[in-house]
């Protein structure tokens, strides 16, 4: 019997805010935590900590909405064929705009740190194929984010 290695993750976390949203902002331990989390094999991810300019820009730039939002996701090099030999790493990028997670947060009742923790869980698991574009995919997306919540000690986002 073989023992399975963990996922790697190479974790680069930037926090392009102010005090303020520093201070609301979670710990790198538990952005890595969360992110781990979610992962199902080995990854080289950057966490983009931003304000709300940089949420907006970013949104309209690259999803033609012009308002900040919770999280986006950027995956490198979607959509070309790699090399079939090349065991590369899953490689991308969250960006959380803060001020928009702590808002969301305070409008739907729940604690922060269990907000940040869904919308990690939820933007790794974009990184890695998965999404809620259809019905079927969302609820696949969905009872998978639950699940690896409920394993982290927080409730179910969707309740």
């Amino acid at each position: 019997m073989s023992i399975a290695t963990p996922p790697h993750l190479d974790l680069t976390i930037q926090k392009a805010i102010g005090k303020a949203n520093r201070e609301q902002a979670p710990s790198s331990h538990d952005i890595r935590r969360w992110a781990l989390a979610a992962l199902q094999g080995d990854a080289e991810v950057t966490v983009r900590l931003v304000g709300a300019t940089e949420g907006r820009e970013l949104n309209r730039d690259f999803r033609g909405k012009d308002y900040a939002t919770n999280v986006l996701t950027f995956v490198y090099g979607e959509g070309e064929a790699l090399p079939q030999e090349a065991e590369m790493p899953l490689m991308g990028d969250l960006v959380l705009c803060v001020p928009v997670v702590v808002r969301e947060a305070t409008e739907q009742g729940k604690p922060l740190d269990a907000h940040f923790a869904h919308l990690v869980v939820h933007g790794m698991l974009h990184l890695q194929g998965y999404d809620h574009e259809v019905a079927d995919e969302a609820e696949e997306m969905e009872a998978l984010e639950t699940h690896i919540l409920a394993a982290l000690g927080y409730p179910d986002p969707y309740a």
